[in-house]
């Protein structure tokens, strides 16, 4: 994407969202003989042909184990790779690039912090501070860490169908006492979008760590991680346009330099004996292993993407596209849709009586329309919600009023064929 198809300048209003959908070569698909309507995105995103050619570029040209060579492949790969990291940084607004940590996605950099900083922190009469609307990466880590540490787990309440949280019972819990406050910023389910700097204020006071989730913010809305005030962001490259098994966590300096490693292995060591091992310095400390050098141009590659459309322009694009689809879905008889009724994230998760979600997405997948169906990773949301399993649209920059006007009009002929 050269600068002629977008204007890079915030908030720009002159966005050529055509000639950007030019630039995934996949929307061009049918599936089953179909034009393809993806609107699967909070799955995964797809790529453009920029990331694309990051990622052949590497593998074509510098294809080389990091930091361990003195060879001129060596040094050319190591360069991407560390330039990708301070690529983050900027993207998230660190103060230096050694606070962000280069992961398989979103899970592992929740499971990093649980089984470092949780297991060096955590014990007996502790508790940490969950909500009811996370993701199963947000719940199981904890869970399965309290069972062996003896440290307790209270959960922030939604309040209703709007899918908020119940932020009188925030104020209670951390006036009682928690370590750790780990929550979603954009619910992948009902497209909440928590106010994460009035939250994490609100933890800091009471002298609690915040851990953010973005999985589902950090390619759609413009983030900056010292504004927000959090400990702990992770993120997914899949989610943003980048390839998959790339993602991010980024630590405070100082909880970094106090956190234990997560795995062990070369690279993350400075000296090792037969007795005993040296820890390198935060980064490295916890990227044991040859990481995903690939992954990591590509992810590079997909920031500078996002950010020459511009953050605000895919945030506003989002709602606007979002909201047009909650009042055309709207219009579907007996159909219940989940989540905020006004600002929300590109999600819309609904439901009907009379028919079952995955009878629903099977029949619109015939049509060519790509939606998720079952509980997204959100069973205990989805027994606060009172059902078994949702439809899921979600949306992307990419996607557009016209694919919106054909899954409505899929989904009424389908939904009329499945109530005969």
């Amino acid at each position: 994407m050269g600068l002629s198809t977008v204007d890079t300048k915030a908030h720009s209003t002159s966005v050529d969202w055509g000639a950007v959908r030019r630039d995934f070569p996949i929307l061009e698909e049918e599936v089953h003989g179909k034009p393809l309507i993806y609107f699967d995105n909070a799955a995964t995103s797809q790529k453009p042909v920029h990331v694309l050619r990051a990622v052949d570029q590497y593998y074509s040209t510098s294809n080389a184990n990091v930091h361990r060579g003195i060879h001129e492949l060596s040094n050319r790969a190591t360069s991407i790779y560390e330039n990708a990291r301070a690529r983050v940084a900027k993207f998230l607004g660190a103060s230096a690039r050694e606070e962000i940590v280069f992961t398989r996605g979103s899970t592992e950099s929740i499971n990093l912090v649980a089984y470092s900083w949780g297991w060096q922190n955590l014990g007996k009469g502790d508790r940490i501070c969950l909500t009811e609307m996370e993701h199963h990466s947000n719940i199981v880590p904890w869970q399965i860490l309290s069972q062996r540490l003896g440290f307790e787990i209270v959960y922030v309440p939604v309040t209703g169908d709007e899918g908020l949280l119940d932020m009188e019972a925030l104020d209670r819990i951390l006036a009682s006492g928690v370590r750790l406050l780990s929550f979603t910023h954009i619910s992948n389910t009902l497209g909440t979008i928590n106010p994460v700097r009035e939250i994490c204020r609100k933890a800091a006071a009471a002298g609690t760590l915040t851990l953010v989730d973005g999985a589902q913010s950090g390619g759609h809305v413009p983030v900056d991680v010292i504004d927000i005030g959090c400990d702990f962001y992770v993120m997914s490259g899949h989610k943003a346009c980048a390839p998959t098994g790339i993602g991010v966590l980024y630590g405070k300096k100082q909880h970094l330099d106090s956190m234990p490693p997560f795995q062990g292995g070369g690279e993350m060591i400075t000296r090792v004996t037969l007795e005993k091992a040296e820890f390198n310095v935060p980064p490295h400390r916890f990227e044991a292993g040859t990481p995903n050098i690939g992954g990591a141009a590509g992810l590079a590659a997909a920031l500078d993407y996002l950010d020459q459309i511009g953050r605000a322009n895919i945030a506003a694009h989002d709602l606007e596209l979002t909201l047009y689809a909650l009042e055309q879905f709207s219009d579907l008889p007996g159909i219940r849709i989940f989540g905020p009724r006004e600002t929300r994230g590109s999600v819309l998760s609904f439901c009907f009586d009379d028919i079952h979600s995955h009878d629903l997405v099977t029949f619109a997948d015939a049509k060519g329309l790509a939606l998720r169906s079952g509980h997204h990773c959100n069973q205990p949301l989805m027994e606060r919600l009172g059902v078994s399993s949702t439809a899921r649209a979600s949306f992307y920059f990419y996607n557009n009023r016209g694919e919106v006007d054909a899954a409505f009009a899929i989904l009424k002929k389908v939904c009329s064929f499945l109530r005969q």
